[in-house]
């Protein structure tokens, strides 16, 4: 029966070094956050940016800007931001309205202010190994990690799911730490293959958001499952994985909610830290 890898715990440990890299900076680091329209999830993703602000002394500011904002006037308004002496980082909450695409709007962010680690001059620092600021949700699935002393090096590592947020900067993560990585997608998928995949991967990450898309029969055995999907099945919250069938097989697996969830947010906070200390 596999163990519970919970992310609250990590957050908490690593929450108390974000605020002792506060005292240290003498200020109060400022993250601006723009909400684009209206939006169940990006207004509960917001309320705990919110609340973990609070608690490590930053300030989080809010700006709601109306369901048709254009993406010239998103464009803008983040610019006056960006020339904001005061504004330590900027976040643009998901999903965006149809008429803006993320990828340009991402590019606007001035790169020292960007604490997603998404834009394009963070990305080409994150593909060579030199990145200070990392994209959130990798960054929290590697402490998931390193929180069990995971010795990564040859490891064979599947991840389930290639989006720019998620699957494509975590594989190069992971290939920093010499793991042997495979990026599986939903080409795999209709070739037949993913199956495969995922019972060879000693760990396997999946970020694919859709429930149950990996069969708990498929883990290997004492493998490690980190589960990135939310997805809302009936009443309940569920990840992409089989939970109780994989459970039975892996060694680690977290839980959902409350396992790679909890973590994000910290990450968010560390890289405006982070962000901070290279605008000194």
């Amino acid at each position: 029966m596999a163990k519970l890898l919970e992310g609250k715990p990590i957050a908490e440990r690593i929450k108390e070094d974000i605020k002792q890299q506060i005292q240290a900076l003498n200020l109060k680091p400022v993250l601006a956050s723009i909400q684009v329209g209206e939006n169940p999830g990006a207004e509960a993703y917001v309320k705990s940016q919110q609340k973990t602000a609070q608690n490590l002394g930053i300030e989080y500011q809010l700006h709601k800007l109306a369901q048709d904002t254009t993406e010239k006037a998103l464009a803008e308004f983040i610019q006056k931001l960006n020339s904001d002496k005061f504004v330590n980082g900027i976040i643009v909450q998901m999903p965006l309205p149809l008429q803006i695409d993320y990828k340009r709007i991402s590019q606007f962010i001035l790169p020292e202010k960007d604490v997603e680690g998404m834009h394009p001059a963070n990305i080409g620092k994150l593909l060579f190994g030199k990145a200070k600021i990392l994209p959130c949700t990798p960054q929290a699935v590697m402490e998931l990690l390193h929180s069990i002393n995971l010795n990564l090096y040859g490891k064979e590592v599947a991840i389930v799911g290639h989006s720019e947020i998620v699957g494509k900067p975590l594989s190069l993560l992971l290939l920093d730490k010499f793991a042997t990585v495979t990026v599986c997608h939903i080409g795999t998928s209709q070739a037949g293959k993913l199956e495969e995949h995922v019972r060879l991967a000693e760990v396997l990450i999946v970020a694919a958001g859709k429930a149950g898309l990996i069969k708990g029969e498929w883990i290997k055995q004492d493998a490690v499952v980190i589960d990135v999907g939310i997805n809302r099945v009936a009443d309940k919250i569920v990840g992409d994985v089989e939970f109780e069938e994989a459970q039975k097989r892996a060694s680690y697996i977290t839980p959902v909610p409350g396992g790679v969830g909890p973590l994000t947010v910290t990450m968010l906070m560390r890289n405006l830290v982070e962000a901070t200390k290279l605008q000194q």
